[in-house]
């Protein structure tokens, strides 16, 4: 005898899954580029909060040409 699982499926909604997983609470992100030769500067940052904590960051390149 063979067994055949059955599988059971059901489509969510972005506010259903969301809410499943915590969903976010609000956030943000920014960026700048600027180049004047012979240099460049390339900054950006970002900050999300949600149900599971807050999660942010940052980065900086200088760079010459």
């Amino acid at each position: 005898m063979n067994f055949i699982p059955q599988v059971e499926t059901a489509e969510m909604s972005d506010v259903d899954l969301d809410n499943v997983s915590g969903g976010m609470a609000g956030g943000g992100s920014g960026g700048l580029f600027l180049e004047v030769p012979p240099l460049g500067v390339c900054a950006d940052a970002f900050a999300f909060l949600s149900a599971e904590g807050v999660a942010a960051g940052a980065d900086l390149q200088l760079g010459a040409h």
